[in-house]
């Protein structure tokens, strides 16, 4: 598998679509400044919704008792999935014991952490995303990029040419009204036939067990409204321990996500109509271990908004896709190690550790300083690049030892001044994207002992 470098060298091949990805994702922290620079209290509504996940991950065992006790009693089935596997196979159960192969999915990060769709489809499970940026990465064949703007790295020239293949658009149609009206039109029959609908968690609320599901389409309402039986898939991390708290998160969500004051539909589940299932699957996938990191379990905290990917300077110049896993971006970088040290050991890697994903988390999760934490343990674990741990081996021992620091500077200086091509070249990471410096004539150590000596 190619690690993050790799990948986002593709992705960097196309220097117009890196430039208007980075640029458009910008404009989206900017309206996010000004959505929060509009509330007075911004900061301690930050330290609040922190406070909050803190107590609940402290007592989470608690609270998941007590959302189960009360969500049986509202009438909601519940099921506990230790993994991705049991996840899906508990999905897979539902339908097969009611007879359905065709299901239609709003938005939810966990199925994507869970490959669901994939694995339904493999059991002859037609699965169709109702949401309109998942639904044009499905037909696409891709993976999200992004947890909040799904299909932020196509152009709609691109989508129109996806749309015209699958849903029999006009060729060439590029306008995104119209392109939109065709896929509302291919969703109305879908959520009209399906007997099953699938859904997210935004927020589970242990004193009422109601869950949350948070969407600007409503796609997540009309599929759960008109189906049979509604399952909804939940991390174990997702709860909150009153209604009253959901104030405190519906304010931060939507603001740090786009910019919007709210999100367009706010849509609490407490018990099925008469005649339909309702059932919650909440899963582990990982997530007691990552309780149990003390320098990690903050991570636990996140509440999926995507403003560290919509800042890092990474991300926006990467893409998505150069992650690797279901959740990009700073957050994504440590929540994969997780669960699968060696696969992800490169993700802590991709940041410049400036600190703007603490700055704009709405729950104040320490990303940065947990991405230069999780560097440590790869290293320490033996699961960094090799070549990276040889060349800081020989730095350290050259720091180490003023002789050789002179000799090495030395050396350097000589090597750019009469043979640059032994830097200059494509074996060198640096030189893609730089010119190297002219060599100085001196160091600052011989500098300054002949000048402040």
């Amino acid at each position: 598998m190619k690690n993050h470098a790799e990948l986002s060298e593709t992705f960097n091949k196309d220097e117009q679509r890196v430039n208007w990805h980075d640029e458009t994702l910008w404009w989206v922290r900017q309206k996010r400044d000004k959505a929060s620079h509009l509330i007075p209290d911004w900061e301690l509504l930050r330290e609040t919704a922190s406070q909050i996940k803190h107590n609940v991950l402290s007592n989470l065992g608690n609270y998941l008792e007590q959302f189960e006790q009360n969500a049986i009693k509202n009438g909601i089935t519940v099921h506990w999935a230790a993994d991705a596997k049991e996840h899906n196979e508990i999905v897979h159960g539902l339908l097969k014991k009611h007879g359905i192969t065709q299901m239609v999915k709003s938005k939810s990060m966990l199925t994507e952490e869970c490959h669901l769709n994939h694995y339904l489809e493999e059991q002859g499970i037609n699965v169709v995303d109702s949401d309109l940026g998942e639904l044009i990465v499905q037909l696409a064949k891709e993976p999200p990029s992004h947890i909040v703007l799904p299909c932020i790295h196509k152009k709609k020239e691109e989508i129109g040419d996806i749309f015209h293949e699958h849903l029999g658009s006009a060729k060439g149609e590029a306008n995104p009204q119209i392109l939109t009206e065709t896929a509302r039109i291919h969703l109305r029959n879908t959520f009209l036939s399906r007997r099953a609908a699938l859904t997210g968690v935004n927020f589970a609320v242990a004193e009422t067990g109601e869950f949350v599901v948070c969407t600007n389409e409503g796609n997540a309402d009309m599929g759960a409204h008109l189906s049979d039986i509604h399952i909804a898939s939940m991390g174990i991390e997702k709860l909150i321990p009153q209604r009253k708290h959901l104030s405190v998160f519906l304010r931060l969500l939507t603001r740090s996500a786009t910019g919007q004051p709210i999100t367009t539909y706010s849509s609490h589940f407490k018990k099925p109509r008469p005649g339909q299932e309702m059932h919650i699957v909440l899963v582990d996938n990982g997530r007691s271990v990552q309780l149990g990191r003390e320098d990690f379990r903050n991570s636990l905290k996140c509440i999926r908004c995507g403003a560290c990917m919509n800042t890092c300077p990474v991300y926006r110049r990467s893409g998505g896709h150069s992650y690797h896993t279901a959740v990009a971006g700073p957050i994504g970088s440590i929540l994969a190690p997780n669960l699968d040290m060696k696969q992800y050991s490169d993700l802590p890697f991709a940041s410049t550790l400036c600190g703007s994903c603490s700055n704009v988390c709405p729950v104040k999760i320490d990303i940065h300083t947990q991405l230069y934490k999780w560097r440590q343990v790869i290293v320490k674990a033996g699961y960094s690049d090799k070549k990276k741990t040889l060349a800081m081996h020989g730095m350290a021992k050259t720091l180490a030892s003023p002789t050789a620091y002179r000799l090495a500077g030395k050396a350097g200086r000589w090597v750019i001044k009469h043979t640059p091509f032994a830097v200059s070249n494509p074996l060198n990471p640096w030189y893609k994207q730089r010119e190297m410096p002219e060599a100085p004539k001196e160091s600052f150590g011989e500098w300054y002992k002949k000048n402040r000596g």
